[in-house]
């Protein structure tokens, strides 16, 4: 049985602290992406920042396996990588679409977000790729209010998806977030609408569609991190958190 913590006011002001934080580093790093430039590199300006503002990288150390914990303070996913992809000596190429995501946890709360961004000028199957995959993760934000079922969510950002003629990834979900990076609920990004949890204000969740251009199947690189697409065709990845109220829902990690 799921066990979802309500937010108090005072627990959504810290995490709205973490989420401006993660906003930040997502238009730092953003405006760094281009040709020429390694991931290792987009990985120290995040983690430098994120210490700046006296928050700690959430991402960094963690993972169920003691033996291969995540190394950095980003996911940066390039192309066929969906999530989880190792910064390092990687040099980012004209054409290429790159996935950031950044955690921040800061007084004990967590913020989470995630922002894919084009390399120089892409192709226009990759741009759609990017409007589309971000179009649907509003389309489930709009569903994300008391009242609704958690899986509104869901079938709103499949419906986006689907109809563009994209695969949504089945095998990785978002979730609930709060005093830990991973929370109850899961929220998927495919279902039928009614069903699932009642939402309730106060619940804190991590939207975040994962859209390939072909197939919805997904493998993992012996790393035991790396998530590619099966095809080798280009994913995309936005994601918010956000708060759920009686109103629109709002969002911790806005950026801009």
């Amino acid at each position: 049985m799921s066990r979802v913590i309500l937010k108090s006011a005072g627990e959504i002001a810290l995490m709205r602290e973490s989420g401006r934080i993660v906003a930040e580093v997502l238009t730092l790093v953003g405006a760094q992406v281009r040709a020429g430039v390694t991931t290792q590199e987009l990985d120290a300006l995040a983690e430098d920042f994120i210490r700046s503002q006296g928050g700690v990288p959430a991402f960094k150390g963690y993972g169920p396996d003691r033996r291969n914990r995540f190394p950095a303070t980003l996911c940066v996913s390039v192309d066929d990588v969906v999530v989880h992809g190792i910064p390092g000596k990687q040099v980012l190429e004209e054409g290429q679409i790159v996935a950031v995501d950044v955690g921040v946890k800061k007084e004990g709360y967590f913020g989470d977000a995630a922002r894919t961004f084009p390399v120089g000028k892409i192709s226009d199957e990759k741009r759609r790729l990017l409007q589309v995959t971000e179009e649907s993760l509003h389309a489930g934000i709009r569903q994300a209010r008391a009242g609704n079922h958690l899986h509104d969510i869901s079938a709103a950002v499949q419906k986006v998806a689907e109809a563009a003629g994209y695969g949504v990834v089945r095998d990785l979900v978002g979730h609930g977030v709060g005093r830990n990076l991973h929370e109850d609920p899961a929220v998927p990004n495919f279902g039928t609408a009614g069903t699932g949890m009642v939402l309730k204000a106060g619940m804190t969740l991590a939207i975040e569609p994962m859209v390939n251009a072909g197939t919805y199947v997904v493998q993992m690189d012996d790393d035991g991190w790396t998530v590619r697409t099966a095809d080798g065709r280009p994913s995309a990845h936005f994601e918010h958190t956000v708060v759920i109220t009686n109103e629109e829902a709002e969002i911790l990690t806005r950026h801009g």
